[in-house]
């Protein structure tokens, strides 16, 4: 039996949750490394974990992966989460591109020292540029390319819970996605990811805002 994934990252969201929502709805079980200390990431640092620098990091497969689309890539390719063919596979990842942009824009809120800008920009690219892609897609689909569950349907439902964490009714207007989000919420592996005591991180809040700072020695504002 094969060794289960170590996932290295604080103890929140950030990057690293769109990758244990794809293990998640894959049925791996994984482990987690939670950077608390400047020491631990200066080690793996020192250990050459880290090719970029940087975090996310993943050891699976008895390779230290890094880059979040990377990863995600991978797991989705090993776990049959993504295409069948090229032109499948570009369309998957156009979706799950996009949507990555859209959640890397409420990712960095926290370090943001006036969000209510943001939070307007954010509300208003999701209703007017995001979002609608996702509505014609689903239109007739149960999901959003090949016929089949994939990476960007698992991010699709991820973004779409985060954005109604902060606009609770942003989706009354697009009635295909709204379908879609209870559709995969009812898949066992997603229902049990969004009970309390699981792997899935709550929002960001002081404390793991004040735990980026210290561990990647960040200079706010970014």
């Amino acid at each position: 039996m094969s060794e289960k994934p170590v996932l290295y990252y604080f103890n929140g969201r950030g990057k690293m949750e769109s990758i244990r929502w794809l293990l998640t709805v894959a049925e791996v079980e994984f482990d987690e490394v939670l950077l608390t200390t400047r020491e631990q990431y200066e080690k793996l640092l020192n250990d050459g974990a880290l090719m970029f620098q940087q975090v996310p990091l993943v050891e699976m497969d008895g390779m230290k992966l890094i880059q979040t689309k990377a990863i995600l890539n991978y797991i989705a390719e090993k776990y049959n989460l993504h295409a069948k063919d090229p032109k499948e596979r570009v369309m998957i990842n156009i979706y799950s591109e996009g949507l990555a942009d859209l959640m890397e824009m409420i990712m960095i809120l926290p370090f943001t020292p006036d969000p209510k800008p943001k939070l307007d920009n954010i509300q208003s690219k999701a209703k007017e540029r995001y979002l609608p892609v996702y509505e014609k897609a689903l239109t007739g689909p149960v999901y959003l390319v090949g016929g089949k569950l994939s990476l960007a349907d698992v991010q699709l439902v991820e973004c779409t819970l985060m954005l109604e964490e902060k606009f609770p009714d942003i989706l009354k207007d697009f009635p295909n996605i709204k379908s879609f989000q209870g559709r995969m919420t009812q898949i066992p592996a997603i229902s049990r990811f969004l009970q309390p005591g699981s792997k899935r991180k709550p929002p960001p809040d002081e404390k793991y805002l004040k735990n980026v700072v210290e561990v990647l020695n960040l200079k706010l504002p970014l």
